[in-house]
């Protein structure tokens, strides 16, 4: 199985992380006992810059979660049409070449899904397989590669599509001044990404189509933690829940859970030459080198995500991974470890060879 392209798309506005928490400071007024709470909050995310689907002065016109929910379907159609589009377009195929798309989102809900909307305004073909995914969070960038990687092996003359968007500037809560919101409102953002998967009979007959193999994956489930993160899913809509364990788990799980998958394939931490994380945030970066004992710059493309586009829930990942393709790709015959935690509270992992 091949990981032959990954494609992005971004909205259009986009702002300075010093202008977002001036207009949620200005947007909150009296609900905050202590403004500059907010603003140290957002000035310790590690985020610089941020895209959003609206202009800020927009948000506090939607009122509720029917008029919320029906702008991500809206906004969510456009972006994942621009990622597909950015995908494909380089490998020289088209949508009609897909025989498998699996989406996934956690900040919007739509039936029918985001992917059968767009079947009808790009080509793909009408008996195309469709698997969404809902639910996993961050963690669903990690796991969608996983699970379009178990597709072509069982069809190895096919090529499947994973698409996450995430519209997080869409889940803010205007009654919710809690230090998880405050958080969130000045971590997570807005994006798209679409990766292709080809099956090695597909990638033998295009050879465009090459790129990293995935080798093998697994999925962690941690039991009792599903207080860690996810959403409370009320009238209002998406209310974030964001535990401060967060960093406690991946110290007490991540590496023992590493170097147990890396035996199983017969390597060692010493032989993977580039670590391939989820954008999570600073304090999640921080515990990853920490557990893993990695070098100081083994994680910059993740941190260097974080900083231009904020964390993009499932998507992030994709972005670093989309760094990798481009201007970092590895030697020949090397390895790379691609991974991402989310809600559960659960960890996946990717094998992958240059």
């Amino acid at each position: 199985m091949q990981i032959s392209s990954v494609g992005t798309a971004y909205p259009p506005y986009r702002y300075s992380q010093t202008e977002i928490a001036d207009a949620l400071v200005a947007r909150w007024q009296d609900r905050l006992p202590e403004p500059r709470l907010l603003t140290r909050l957002h000035a310790n995310c590690g985020v610089a810059h941020r895209n959003f689907v609206f202009p800020l002065d927009h948000y506090p016109t939607l009122k509720g979660f029917t008029q919320t929910n029906n702008a991500w379907i809206e906004a969510a159609v456009g972006l994942g049409e621009l990622s597909i589009a950015a995908a494909l377009d380089p490998l020289g195929i088209t949508p009609a070449d897909i025989s498998a798309i699996f989406f996934a989102s956690v900040t919007g809900i739509a039936s029918p899904t985001i992917d059968a909307r767009l079947i009808n305004r790009m080509p793909f073909p009408a008996h195309v397989k469709r698997t969404p995914i809902f639910g996993l969070g961050c963690v669903a960038g990690a796991a969608g590669i996983a699970r379009a990687s178990d597709y072509v092996k069982a069809f190895p003359d096919e090529i499947a599509l994973l698409l996450s968007i995430e519209l997080c500037s869409l889940t803010w809560q205007d009654d919710d001044q809690s230090i998880a919101n405050l958080i969130s409102t000045g971590l997570f953002a807005d994006g798209a990404a679409a990766v292709v998967i080809s099956g090695d009979d597909a990638f033998r007959g295009n050879p465009r189509l090459a790129g990293p193999q995935v080798l093998a994956t697994r999925s962690t489930f941690y039991r009792h933690t599903e207080h860690v993160m996810g959403w409370d899913i009320g009238d209002m809509g998406f209310k974030i829940v964001l535990s401060p364990d967060v960093p406690k788990v991946v110290l007490e799980h991540l590496r023992g859970d590493v170097d147990s998958f890396l035996a199983e394939q017969h390597l060692v931490q010493s032989q993977i030459g580039s670590w391939i994380f989820h954008s999570g945030g600073p304090k999640v970066l921080e515990s990853v080198e920490q557990s893993l004992g990695l070098e100081a710059d083994a994680l910059a493309p993740s941190w260097q995500s974080l900083r231009e586009h904020g964390n993009l829930s499932a998507a992030s990942v994709l972005t670093v991974l989309e760094f990798y393709l481009r201007h970092q790709r590895g030697e020949p015959g090397t390895y790379s470890i691609l991974a991402a935690m989310g809600p559960g509270f659960c960890l996946e992992l990717v094998l992958l060879r240059w």
